[in-house]
């Protein structure tokens, strides 16, 4: 027998669990339940991330990454400090180090003003020193509000929330198949079956998959991309004090590699992006043939594969090259060493590709009838998560009709 439920919300990451906490909020006589395919909730994306809470900084103005982001700041910032999660302002510099960077970073700091970001400047060496005295740039950005928290924390907190709420959590819930019924929707998993009138995904690494299990394809595809990180020995940690990044490359929607310390007290250096071969491909050699196989078959791969293969195959030799890897560091900060760094973890980010080889920069969530699919939610969507499941509430209301 299946159980039944107004809202059947698919995976139990940030973004599933903020968005489960916006509809009880929005709706509160809704049934809702979480389906998450893991034992533990925000294994995947939300438990390998870097902990930055983004100011919004490098969105376009306008976009809903821009905007999302920086209302999320002050939910999460709000969410941490009534849960007593700890979370570090310990700022953030973003340094230019060729001549060529200049311009870019005068536009990061022109958006960054557009999107209403607070307390940015931009700073010359001298007081570049004063606030990471190791780092090298020509001029800089600094962000002094971003900050950094345990995301994993987040979501623990967050599901204490919803169970205080009298919403289900269902671990060890892989959807396998989704079928239509007269009041909605069958989901079923090899432990059990659920009723839903509606469905919202946010699968993550799998939401493309979802859609067309639930009848809505989607026009992107899902390709996995790893970022590797490595760690600074603990006598070398005070080279860093907060976060140093590199002016980003605007053809690609990655930060590149860069310093992060954590609210633990460990400095990450890291990722790089380098294109997985499984959705949970958190090891290069990790390979998964069916996976691989449907990417291989999608022609947005081989678009993207033409329109990225140089810096491509530079992310792919950086990873097999810790000498490539400490060189791009060395940018950022020149005193590092191939002996201060240590191999760390890595995450793999759900991005979605156009059929014309476009990495989709910013989110994309779509509306049917029944549902609502997250088929693109990479960086910042943890920082925006609150934010989004209150844009995820909103649209349920008016396509859904909760009250």
């Amino acid at each position: 027998m299946s159980a039944a439920y107004d809202v059947a919300i698919i995976g139990g990451g940030i973004v599933g669990l903020a968005t489960a906490r916006a509809l009880a909020e929005r709706a509160p006589r809704t049934r809702l339940v979480i389906l998450e395919k893991e034992r533990r909730l925000a294994t995947h994306q939300t438990g390998h991330n870097s902990g930055v809470i983004h100011s919004g900084i490098y969105y376009r103005p306008g976009s809903s990454k821009a905007r999302l982001c920086v209302e999320g700041v002050r939910l999460m910032l709000a969410f941490c400090e009534t849960h007593g999660i700890r979370v570090e302002r310990c700022g953030k510099v973003i340094v230019a180090t060729r001549p060529d960077e200049l311009p870019r970073l005068q536009t990061l700091y022109e958006r960054g003003l557009a999107n209403g970001v607070a307390g940015l400047t931009l700073i010359e060496p001298a007081r570049l020193r004063d606030l990471e005295p190791h780092a090298a740039a020509l001029r800089a950005i600094h962000s002094p509000g971003t900050a950094i928290v345990d995301y994993t924390e987040v979501a623990a907190a967050l599901a204490r929330d919803l169970a205080g709420r009298g919403v289900t959590i269902e671990t060890e819930a892989r959807v396998t198949a989704i079928a239509r019924a007269r009041d909605g929707v069958e989901v079923r998993t090899p432990r059990l079956a659920v009723s839903a009138r509606r469905l919202v995904n946010c699968a993550g690494l799998y939401a493309d998959t979802i859609a067309r299990l639930a009848g809505t394809p989607p026009d992107v595809r899902i390709i996995p991309f790893r970022g590797e990180y490595h760690m600074l020995r603990p006598d070398r940690r005070q080279l860093v004090r907060g976060l140093i990044y590199p002016v980003p490359d605007p053809e690609f929607p990655f930060l590149g590699v860069h310093f992060t310390r954590t609210v633990h007290g460990e400095v990450e250096a890291g990722p790089n992006a380098v294109l997985a071969f499984a959705r949970e491909g958190y090891r290069f050699w990790q390979i998964h043939p069916g996976e691989l196989a449907a990417a291989l078959a999608y022609r947005g791969f081989w678009a993207m594969t033409r329109r990225y293969w140089r810096t491509g195959t530079y992310e792919m030799y950086r990873s097999l090259s810790r000498a490539a890897f400490v060189r791009a560091l060395q940018r950022l900060v020149p005193e590092v060493r191939a002996e201060d760094v240590t191999p760390g973890g890595a995450g793999v980010r759900a991005q979605a590709v156009s059929p014309d080889g476009s990495l989709v920069d910013d989110f994309r969530i779509v509306a049917a009838p029944d549902a609502i699919h997250v088929l693109n939610a990479p960086s910042p969507a943890a920082t925006a998560s609150l934010a989004i499941g209150g844009h995820i509430a909103g649209l349920a209301a008016d396509t859904f009709g909760l009250r």
